[in-house]
């Protein structure tokens, strides 16, 4: 008798223990709940709020970042606020100058954004603020500075470019238009960034341009850590998935397998360095194990370094070509402008020196840059009450958003013409003028500004000059603007279809 009531008392107090643990379970969700809703006004029905909420505005917009530059545009002030966010947006430079550079310490990244991006991106630079933000931004900007290390770029770019790039791409013009030889340009080029910047951060090649395009696990793991702890940032309850985090389930379950293979293949790397030797090396993890000897923290480091520097500069390319395919006057001015640069030299490849005197160049960089900004926007949270200049009353800890989409669109700061793609509104008498960077924010401003900055313009203005003075590329039924999928990074929902073909030789660029 008692071998029978043993089981039987074991299978009640097994059913006992998992109803009372759902109940616990169930009753932290409600307080948590209840918590969330008292902190957020989940349940705001303005019309902005309600329009967010039932994705209405998709009905009219393609991106939610048209939608909000819309929003922008109508609002005296230039900025709005998304209650079910507790996120203020604006797009009015004094706010941005105010946030970025006169108030800076009272608008960290905080401690909401450094927890969204916190099992990716640990401790490196993006994601922290204070000591450990100044330390790694005083050792970035040494060595990102040096001579050594720009020529180290410039060179791994260089070869990168002549290696795999231009052989593609003339591979592809050699098998004419049919549709086996149409490339979506946004995936050659996030390849292509990809391998630069680990070459540049890690001194490994992931080899993601080689002719046989090959699938990389680490680049796929990348990508899908950054989609899925941008998705975090869009949530109106960030509740959810910090539940499904905690119970390991759905896409924080994927979130948390690719971001282990990142980490085992960057400490692999980095221990290896450690054992074969490091001092001799140039790039940026080497030079970074000089100062700091917590490997977790490097492997942070240069996490952070790789996600700035891969798909910021693959988006900006992509939408560059973009833009050009439907300016081929700006194709013509680029070609006669680095005709002249160079002329007299026998060379294949534009000098570092050379690349800075195209100034025509350089203002289509910068003039893409204000319509499609790579990072659409960037938040900081309010540590202390405040009031902003346009007189917006900022609650503690409340999400503060500088629109960079939104401001390359407001004709209140470029005129009438904002919307057309003009590289001369950059230029006096031939030389390219910077505006006011309160107002482009594309690269930050103030104590954050972009530390990689003039490095990626050069690896921009490099590419493009390769690529226009072999080829032509003529973009395949392009139809208004591009739509942008979700991310840390403002990508082309699918891709960018791309017929190459070889320059005709009789092409001459007018003088």
């Amino acid at each position: 008798m008692e071998s029978q009531v043993s089981p039987l008392l074991q299978i009640l107090l097994a059913h006992v223990f998992f109803f009372s643990f759902l109940l616990i379970v169930s009753l932290f969700v409600i307080f948590s709940v209840l918590v969330h809703f008292t902190k957020q006004r989940v349940y705001c029905n303005c019309d902005i709020c309600s329009a967010y909420l039932s994705s209405s505005w998709s009905k009219e917009f393609n991106n939610l970042c048209d939608w909000y530059t819309h929003l922008l545009q109508k609002s005296p002030t230039q900025t709005i606020t998304i209650h079910v966010l507790n996120n203020t947006i604006t797009a009015n430079p004094h706010n941005v100058e105010y946030i970025l550079k006169t108030r800076f310490e009272n608008y960290p990244k905080g401690k909401p954004f450094s927890t969204i991006l916190g099992d990716f991106l640990g401790r490196g630079i993006f994601n922290v603020d204070g000591d450990s933000w100044l330390l790694q931004k005083k050792v970035a900007s040494l060595e990102l500075a040096s001579i050594s290390i720009r020529t180290y770029a410039f060179d791994i770019v260089k070869n990168e470019i002549e290696s795999r790039l231009v052989p593609l791409l003339s591979s592809s013009a050699a098998g004419g238009s049919k549709n086996n030889n149409i490339l979506d340009l946004q995936e050659v080029f996030r390849r292509f960034s990809f391998d630069n910047i680990c070459k540049f951060s890690f001194g490994l090649d992931p080899c993601c341009l080689a002719s046989s395009l090959p699938i990389s696990l680490f680049a796929h793991s990348f990508d899908v850590a950054s989609k899925l702890s941008a998705e975090r940032a869009m949530s109106a309850l960030p509740l959810v998935w910090k539940l499904k985090r905690l119970f390991n389930i759905g896409t924080e379950k994927e979130l948390k397998k690719a971001i282990k293979i990142v980490n085992v293949l960057a400490m692999e790397v980095i221990l290896q360095k450690r054992e074969l030797g490091f001092s001799t090396n140039q790039d940026l993890l080497s030079r970074f194990m000089n100062c700091i000897k917590d490997d977790n923290h490097l492997r942070d480091i240069v996490i952070s370094f790789i996600l700035a520097g891969r798909d910021t500069m693959a988006s900006a390319l992509t939408t560059f070509f973009f833009l050009l395919a439907h300016h081929p006057e700006v194709v013509s001015t680029i070609r006669a402008e680095s005709d002249r640069a160079t002329e007299g030299h026998d060379q294949e490849f534009a000098s570092y020196n050379q690349i800075r005197e195209m100034h025509y160049l350089h203002a289509s960089v910068y003039e893409c840059l204000r319509l499609y900004p790579p990072v659409q926007f960037d938040s900081k949270f309010a540590q202390e009450d405040d009031v902003l200049c346009d007189g917006t009353f900022v609650s503690k800890g409340k999400r503060v958003t500088y629109h960079s989409y939104a401001m390359g669109r407001m004709e209140i700061i470029w005129g009438s013409d904002f919307m057309e793609f003009k590289p001369g509104r950059w230029l006096k008498n031939g030389i390219f003028c910077p505006q006011n960077p309160y107002k482009y924010p594309v690269f930050q401003a103030g104590a954050r500004i972009c530390l990689g900055k003039e490095l990626a313009l050069v690896e921009m203005k490099m590419v493009v000059l390769s690529v226009v003075s072999k080829f032509d590329v003529q973009v395949v039924e392009p139809k208004g603007a591009p739509w942008f999928d979700i991310g840390l990074t403002a990508m082309v929902r699918g891709g960018v279809q791309v017929v190459v073909k070889e320059r005709e030789k009789n092409d001459i660029s007018p003088q």
